[in-house]
Order: structure tokens, then C-alpha cells, then sequence
């Protein structure tokens, strides 16, 4: 069974060219006709950094309550970090569904690789989550409690929640294909998600009663280690961490698996 941990990596290599191609076709797309173009994607996490900022940490005056001497802007930043990393499943949740109905063209040709067009999704969404999580990070650093040695752990929390969304993305643009409301379903999923995960509160604050249900969410464990890392410079929680890699690997690997299962059937129905 080892062996598939990275069976999909070969297919994503073999056609790693035609990936990149519409990795940036997917980030061109999403502001083709703005007269700014891809600056929008460095300007609207600013504007919607300033106004987390304003509105959460001055005139609702919120907190954390988790480092000492908490200010506003700390608040505000908490906030942006947890949005950032939730925008992020987001995307790849509303946008699965819909990727291989809206292709028919590429189902019908034998030699395409449909692999690519859920991968291609999620690192779309990728490159704008990283220019927010930059600037989330700039805004720690000159406005916030500063950078620690910690945030280099970003990188290895941020890894498990890409293979959770490889896995993720693989299995609803397969699913989206023989049950067109999971669309529909889609919206609520990412709204409960959104409320589950910690975004506007910390992890700290949640019941007993709602946290043996809300343990379980990678979603909510990732952002809390994300700030850990970066904002409040505490020690990761390693127990945590290795959840999320569990559940990163084995939903990328399902995904993956049952997209080629369903993926022979897909012309049949489209």
C-alpha cells in the first residue's frame, strides 16, 4: 500500500508542462478583462487586510486572547491569517465540482490528462494565497509582534493542507460529474467550514463539548498552527501537526484513487 502514497505524483509529472500551462491560465483568468489585471490579486488582500484590521480589532475591539499585550492590529491580523489559509480551501471546494462538467471538450480527447485540471485549480488558488500569506507576514513584521524563528515552519503546515486539497479537489470534479447538486451542497459546506475552523476566535475558546467534534477538523488544526507559528511564536503542537499530515496524505491518496476510477465513465455521462 506505500506505493500509492505518490502514485499520483508520476501523473503529474508526465504532464507537467500542460499543469503549469493551466496553472497560469487559471490565475490569468481570474481577473481577465480588469483594467489591473494581476495586481488585483496584490491589492485586494491589502484592502481586506485594512479592513479586518478597522473593523474587527477597533470598533468590535476582539481578541484572541492569547498573547499578553494583544493590540488591535494583532487581532485583525489573526483574523487575515485564518481567512487566508481558509480563502484558500475555499476556492478549491466552490470551483471542484464544476471542473470537469465545464470541460467536456477535454473528456472527449482519449490522450488529455484530466488529472491536471483539479491540480491545476489548486495551484491557481495557491498563488494567490501565497501573496496574501506575504502580505499577512509583512504586516506581522511592521505592524505586529514581529517575526520569530518559528514562522520557518509555515512551510511543512502549509504541505499537508495542498495534498488535502489535491485529494479534495480530485474527488468532488469526479463526483461533480454524476451528482450536479453537490454544487449546490457545496456553498453550505463552505460556510460550516468557515464557522468550524477558528477563524474569528481561537482554538482556546472553543467549549469542551464543541472541541471533541472540532479536534478532528485539518482545517481548524492547520490555522492554529499557522499562527502559532508565525503570530504568536508558540511551539507547535507536534500531535496536531502529524493529524494534519495523516489526513493531508490519505485524502490526496482517496482522491486520487477515485478519480481514476470514476474518470472512465466520464464521457459516458457528459
Amino acid at each position: 500500500m506505500l506505493y500509492r502514497i505518490f502514485l499520483f505524483v508520476p501523473d503529474l509529472w508526465k504532464s507537467r508542462e500542460l499543469l503549469w500551462q493551466f496553472t497560469l491560465r487559471n490565475v490569468e483568468l481570474r481577473h481577465k478583462g480588469s483594467h489591473l489585471g494581476l495586481i488585483w490579486s496584490f491589492l485586494s488582500p491589502l484592502l481586506m487586510l485594512g479592513l479586518y484590521v478597522l473593523v474587527f480589532g477597533y470598533i468590535f475591539g476582539g481578541s484572541f486572547g492569547v498573547l499578553p499585550d494583544e493590540t488591535p492590529v494583532d487581532y485583525g491580523l489573526g483574523i487575515f491569517f485564518g481567512l487566508t489559509v481558509f480563502h484558500f480551501v475555499a476556492e478549491v471546494l466552490g470551483g471542484a465540482p464544476a471542473l470537469i462538467v465545464g470541460n467536456p471538450n477535454f473528456v472527449k480527447k482519449v490522450v488529455f490528462p484530466l488529472e491536471i485540471l483539479p491540480a491545476a485549480s489548486v495551484l491557481g488558488a495557491l498563488f494567490h494565497m501565497l501573496i496574501s500569506l506575504a502580505l499577512v507576514l509583512i504586516g506581522i513584521l511592521a505592524l505586529g509582534p514581529g517575526l520569530s524563528l518559528t514562522a520557518l515552519w509555515l512551510p511543512v503546515v502549509l504541505l499537508p493542507v495542498i495534498l488535502l486539497l489535491f485529494g479534495v479537489s480530485w474527488f468532488f470534479s469526479a463526483i461533480g460529474v454524476f451528482f450536479r447538486d453537490v454544487g449546490q451542497i457545496m456553498q453550505f459546506l463552505t460556510l460550516a467550514l468557515m464557522f468550524s475552523s477558528a477563524v474569528f476566535y481561537s482554538a482556546a475558546k472553543i467549549p469542551p463539548e464543541a472541541w471533541a467534534f472540532l479536534r478532528f477538523n485539518p482545517v481548524l488544526l492547520a490555522i492554529e498552527l499557522t499562527r502559532d507559528a508565525a503570530l504568536w511564536g508558540r511551539p507547535l503542537n507536534y500531535h496536531h501537526l502529524a493529524y494534519v499530515y495523516a489526513c493531508g496524505l490519505l485524502v490526496c491518496i482517496l482522491g486520487h484513487l477515485a478519480f481514476k476510477r470514476m474518470k472512465p465513465a466520464f464521457a459516458d455521462v457528459l
